[in-house]
């Protein structure tokens, strides 16, 4: 085990499942302590318990990313409990109901973009303020290789991954010199939850998708999480403002 992160606090949402339950496992066997968000508190508690059996440090706490006083709840309490926060990943998303863009509705586009977006600008503006008072930090958005190219019958959430990008860079030119470094990690079809709801996890659907990675397989969430905690560690000091396409070659077709 790695434990160049000891000493060090790693806040993700969305961290009961998917890509959110990888990083907050990896954080935790590099030696931080790791505050798991989620809406979902038994998946969020269980991904905590899991931390704990392996003799890692986690707590779990309800959060509603598309909320306001959530999110700032969620910052104090992890600080109250930890003392501070070295790194962030904002992970909490939402797939919605594909289709064109003329059949999304009003209600669909809000809910979408009041998770994948207002969340991750809420949760930066808190992380940012805290890490900033204490002297920098390193925070990771998921966006998407949606958020890279477009993508049909994903109307509301292609906008809103690119708007996480967009973001991603602001933040990191706004706050490089406070110490603070942001980036985003773009994945292609991994193997998540999510994605089983996308394709009902049928075995033909699922091939399709693996094809149009250049790997010709589905990625994994260890994968992508290895890339989060890769960008948040000292050995990508120099990165920032940066979209990290893990994504098994797709965008470079």
């Amino acid at each position: 085990m790695n434990n160049d992160m000891a000493g060090k606090v790693a806040l993700v949402t969305g961290g009961g499942s998917g890509i959110g339950r990888a990083t907050a496992l990896a954080f935790a066997r590099r030696g931080a302590a790791v505050v798991l968000a989620d809406t979902n508190d038994d998946a969020g508690q269980a991904a905590a318990d899991a931390i704990g059996r392996d003799g890692g440090t986690a707590l779990f706490l309800h959060a509603d990313v598309s909320r306001s006083a959530d999110v700032h709840t969620m910052i104090a309490q992890a600080v109250a409990r930890f003392g501070r926060l070295d790194y962030a990943h904002n992970n909490a998303g939402i797939e919605g109901q594909p289709g064109p863009m003329l059949e999304c509705g009003e209600d669909e586009w809000d809910r979408i973009i009041a998770v994948n977006l207002k969340g991750v600008w809420l949760c930066l503006q808190a992380e940012i303020r805290q890490m900033i008072g204490q002297g920098g930090g390193a925070i990771v958005n998921t966006a998407s290789v949606a958020g890279l190219v477009g993508s049909e019958g994903l109307a509301a959430y292609s906008a809103s991954k690119h708007g996480v990008v967009g973001l991603t860079k602001t933040a990191a030119l706004e706050y490089a010199r406070a110490g603070v470094r942001v980036n985003a990690v773009c994945p292609g079809f991994i193997h998540t939850p999510m994605l089983v709801r996308f394709t009902n996890d049928d075995a033909q659907a699922n091939a399709r998708l693996a094809r149009a990675h250049a790997l010709g397989r589905l990625g994994t969430p260890e994968e992508v999480a290895e890339a989060v905690v890769w960008l948040c560690s000292e050995a990508a000091a120099f990165v920032t403002g940066h979209a990290l396409a893990v994504d098994g070659g797709l965008v470079a077709r």
